[in-house]
């Protein structure tokens, strides 16, 4: 049975920097379509966060917009509220509209990446290596928290809160840690002879490689696993269970 907000065509959308190619653009243009729904879903491709303002007060009926890079951590001085998971990670990925024209911040990247590593997991898999230390790296570390497994961050240079700079890491260090996340854009569709500088001798069948990216599927670094007979997985089920959960979050639906 349709809801009455089902009924009203809403505008959703995407905030980010040159994103003419975006998975949610295509994955909610599909799913609105495969579920006969009325609503719209655009690109606001922003040259700065201080452009929301002017999209909000010329976009009528706008309900909900994801966030992405390079806005994830930017756009919260800009909103009214945090959920408190957000505020715990410092990030947001999804905004919402409410009733009474407040902005809400909300983080859904945490729940795409445990979902979609946990079942994954092995004993051995206790210590991971984040790399980068953007917006999408906190929803990352607050999963590996909530999964109870022990991680570090790894970052061209050496700052609060990083514990190695890539030129620091060994082949026994990356033996040690049997997860390693890209949390950077280091092999995106058109730079896909790119990959993080890491020491690939040390990757075994032992291991979790994860790279937040999804175009293209298999990156060099997600390649390099391969190869080594580790586990890989790519960005598109994070994204998939993220997006649904910002529907979720924007119709006010019941958490599954």
């Amino acid at each position: 049975m349709e809801t009455k907000q089902e009924k009203i065509k809403f505008k959703f959308g995407l905030l980010g920097r040159d994103i003419s190619y975006s998975f949610s653009r295509g994955y909610f243009a599909e799913k609105f379509k495969v579920e006969n729904l009325p609503h719209s879903y655009v690109n606001f491709d922003l040259q700065t966060i201080d452009d929301l303002k002017s999209i909000i007060e010329n976009t009528s009926n706008l309900k909900g917009v994801n966030v992405t890079i390079p806005y994830k951590e930017e756009v919260i001085p800009i909103l009214d509220k945090l959920n408190k998971t957000a505020e715990k990670i410092g990030a947001v990925n999804t905004i919402k509209f409410s009733k009474k024209g407040k902005l809400v911040g909300y983080n859904t990247d945490y729940y795409g990446f445990k979902n979609s590593l946990k079942p994954h997991l092995k004993s051995h898999h206790k210590k991971a290596l984040i790399l980068g230390t953007g917006g999408a790296s906190k929803a990352i570390a607050y999963a590996l928290k909530k999964l109870k497994i022990q991680f570090d961050f790894v970052s061209r240079s050496h700052k609060k809160g990083v514990t190695f700079s890539y030129s620091d890491l060994t082949e026994n260090i990356i033996s040690d840690y049997t997860i390693i996340i890209n949390c950077t854009p280091i092999g995106t569709f058109p730079n896909i002879e790119e990959c993080p500088d890491l020491p690939y001798s040390g990757l075994s069948e032992h291991h979790i490689l994860y790279d937040l990216i999804y175009n293209p599927e298999q990156t060099k670094f997600l390649n390099y696993g391969f190869k080594k007979g580790a586990t890989t997985i790519n960005g598109l089920e994070m994204l998939r269970l993220q997006a649904e959960k910002s529907w979720e979050i924007w119709l006010d639906l019941k958490s599954k």
